[in-house]
């Protein structure tokens, strides 16, 4: 069932999607449309989920799941990627590769393998105070507090 976005609660469970690149106006719009569709369908064990979605900067699908009303189990988890694996192949984009970073350049949004993030690292292109979005928060609350922070609050932080 999908809800919006504003009324989960704090402690949802989110999943954070970056494309490798950043996507049109008129994508962003197909996305959502196809986002919502699957997310009012979506359900473990027989009992719809109540979930939502937001996308940030052209580029990022954050799914979240309020768990008080129903946990996300292994087989609806599954079926979200499968989703997920359905945008990549239609968009021609890479939404699954954990391997690469995102971080702001000023107000540019760039994104780089973890290999050229490191190497930036090296010759001080990027530094322990550029912005990363830190893809690893788990719930609304941390997306809200620790998804854009300075590569040095975040795992990147090995690189400095």
């Amino acid at each position: 069932m999908y809800v919006s976005f504003d009324t989960l609660p704090p402690h949802s469970r989110i999943w954070i999607y970056q494309s490798n690149r950043k996507l049109s106006d008129d994508e962003v719009t197909a996305i959502e449309a196809a986002t919502k569709e699957f997310l009012e369908g979506w359900s473990a064990h027989g009992q719809s989920l109540e979930a939502s979605f937001k996308m940030e900067y052209n580029r990022f699908i954050i799914i979240a799941v309020n768990q008080d009303v129903q946990t996300a189990t292994g087989c609806s988890i599954d079926a979200s990627v499968q989703f997920i694996q359905n945008l990549e192949q239609k968009y021609q984009i890479d939404l699954l590769d954990k391997m690469n970073v995102t971080f702001k350049l000023g107000e540019h949004i760039a994104h780089k393998t973890l290999i050229e993030f490191k190497k930036m690292a090296k010759e001080k292109a990027v530094s322990a105070n550029t912005i990363v979005f830190n893809n690893l928060v788990n719930t609304i609350e941390e997306w809200e507090d620790f998804w854009m922070v300075p590569a040095s609050e975040s795992w990147h932080n090995r690189f400095f």
